[in-house]
């Protein structure tokens, strides 16, 4: 009997135990199923949001931002400070194919020569916070083209005669590609032109004034070495003046091995091309005669070390000189401007109207000297008057660490510097953002 009860009892406990096993498959089915669904209903949200946000705009965002920039978190970490001194300012870089560029680094000489900030910018720029990876949030875009790294195989120097089929090109391949060019005539597109004559792309002034600004960039705004103060058909184009490029590393090198407060034993010195004959074998008169002059006029000057021979160490002797003489060329300006500043030589500049780089960072006329070109036979007495009056406090002026610094482009980007000044004077130009003027419209 009592056998028989506890055989019933374990058939009921293993019957209610089935139950309780088939419930729980059952239950975890239903949420198997359930999961299935939300994680079913959650793809098809995102590919449906998606499909909705990529086709309210003409082109794909992702599809612009496919290339190869720095990493954001590089961008993202830098001082938010600087955003507020741009304005809020966004540059876009157009990733172009490499035969605009990278193809033309295979020349060492191309990211080192006088003519290089084209090069430096574009890294300096690469590596900022005010660069966007969405063009349609950018102010300005900005067009690597090296126009300046073709070298002669004669001469060595550069030859630009390219230069403006290869912008053109630049520019009809980015009209293809994205719409806004085409959306604002190029008003907020930027572009380099760091040799002799700027944006008329020519060595000769007789030619590059016959020739002028393309057409196809009278729109934009141009970064060039060339400025004068007065109308002049290569500035007549919205324009800012950058200084040439000379190596930062260079400058640092130099002064690790002898500092700027150093002794000076050279009292005015030129190093450099100085026609014997005033003009040159294209049957131009070189630099408008100046350095010819100066050389008649004080090549056996004790005063003046003058040379015309090429020295890769020439910086050694800048550091050791009170005056640098600047005069112009070809163009007005010239790298000594740069390398006097930088190196604490009064810059003695002959050049007629120049228009210097970034005035507000640098304040010309407290640090330099400026010589009326015809007033060259007077220059001996000049530099003697100066040395005996105000040198000292011209001095003190040109040691000042920001004043270099604003005419050396570094990379990465550092505060003050040339590329920053660059960006500072973009700022100032954003009534030209296709985006500040479509937002002020609404």
């Amino acid at each position: 009997m009592l056998q028989t009860k506890k055989k019933g009892f374990y058939v009921k406990m293993k019957l209610l135990n089935n139950t309780r096993i088939h419930k729980n498959q059952e239950k975890r089915i239903f949420c198997q199923r359930y999961l299935k669904w939300i994680l079913w209903f959650s793809i098809s949200f995102y590919f449906f949001s998606s499909f909705i946000t990529t086709h309210n705009k003409p082109i794909s965002r992702t599809v612009l931002s496919h290339h190869s920039n720095p990493s954001r978190a590089l961008i993202e970490e830098s001082s938010i400070k600087n955003l507020d001194i741009f304005k809020g300012m966004k540059v876009y870089i157009y990733d172009l194919p490499s035969k605009y560029n990278k193809d033309w680094l295979t020349n060492e000489r191309c990211s080192t020569h006088l003519f290089a900030a084209e090069v430096a910018l574009h890294n300096a720029l690469m590596n900022s916070e005010t660069t966007t990876f969405d063009p349609w949030e950018a102010d300005f875009f900005f067009l690597p083209v090296y126009v300046s790294c073709n070298f002669s195989k004669v001469n060595g120097f550069p030859a630009i005669g390219h230069a403006r089929s290869l912008i053109s090109s630049a520019i009809e391949h980015i009209s293809y590609q994205l719409p806004f060019w085409n959306r604002s005539l190029g008003s907020d597109h930027v572009f380099v032109a760091s040799h002799d004559f700027g944006s008329c792309f020519h060595t000769m002034e007789d030619v590059a004034i016959a020739d002028g600004v393309p057409e196809f960039l009278k729109n934009s705004i141009i970064l060039q070495t060339f400025g004068v103060n007065y109308k002049h058909p290569c500035q007549e184009v919205e324009n800012v003046v950058i200084p040439p490029y000379i190596p930062p590393e260079s400058v640092r090198a130099t002064l690790k091995k002898s500092p700027v407060d150093g002794r000076r034993d050279i009292f005015a010195f030129f190093r450099g091309k100085m026609e014997l004959h005033p003009k040159n074998v294209s049957g131009r008169f070189y630099g408008k005669q100046v350095r010819t002059m100066i050389w008649r006029k004080y090549g056996n000057d004790r005063r003046f070390y003058l040379r015309r021979e090429r020295f890769a160490g020439y910086q050694s002797e800048i550091v050791r000189s009170t005056f640098c003489l600047c005069p112009l060329g070809w163009a007005p300006w010239s790298p000594r401007l740069v390398e006097s500043v930088a190196l604490g030589c009064v810059p003695v500049i002959i050049a007629d109207g120049i228009r210097l780089p970034f005035p507000s960072a640098v304040p010309w006329a407290d640090i330099s000297l400026t010589v009326a070109e015809n007033d060259v036979d007077n220059l001996g007495k000049i530099l003697e008057h100066v040395a005996t009056t105000n040198l000292t406090k011209i001095q003190k002026n040109l040691r000042d660490p920001e004043v270099r610094k604003a005419l050396l482009f570094n990379n990465p980007m550092t505060q003050g510097d040339a590329t920053w000044q660059v960006l500072l004077t973009l700022s100032q130009k954003l009534d030209r953002s296709h985006k500040k003027s479509r937002v002020s419209t609404q």
